[in-house]
């Protein structure tokens, strides 16, 4: 698992929309200030949450983001699989996005391999945004 900045900003958007929400929708010039994220690489990746329902938007004066569904409900697992694919260290071993590896011709490397994905992946199933708002 190789985090990308679309993984690292989509979760970091979605922190600061849950932490900001109760004052109504989440402007994406604040987010973009508060992280110095560039404002079209966030709309990219906020387009992408909206179409997987993770946010919802409204236009105009008064609008932006806020989360479609409650901050618990969404797990980071989730919001990496989404941007970056696998949480898994190489593909061979990964339970969502498998495809066939050299790495496989060695089992005690392919295990370790395994072992490191299942702690990953048991760490990310069960940390929601709640967790670290």
């Amino acid at each position: 698992m190789k985090l990308t900045t679309k993984s690292e900003y989509s979760v970091l958007a979605l922190i600061h929309i849950a932490r900001n929400q109760t004052r109504g929708y989440v402007r994406i010039e604040d987010i973009c200030a508060a992280y110095g994220m560039p404002k079209k690489y966030l709309e990219q990746l906020l387009i992408m949450l909206k179409q997987n329902g993770l946010v919802r938007t409204r236009r105009g004066v008064g609008g932006g983001y806020v989360l479609a569904v409650p901050p618990g409900e969404i797990t980071l697992a989730r919001v990496i699989r989404l941007m970056d694919g696998a949480l898994a260290p190489v593909e061979s071993v990964s339970t969502h996005f498998f495809s066939h590896t050299p790495l496989e011709q060695e089992r005690k490397v392919t295990r370790l391999f395994k072992d490191i994905r299942d702690y990953i992946a048991q760490r990310m199933e069960h940390t929601t945004l709640a967790d670290v708002i």
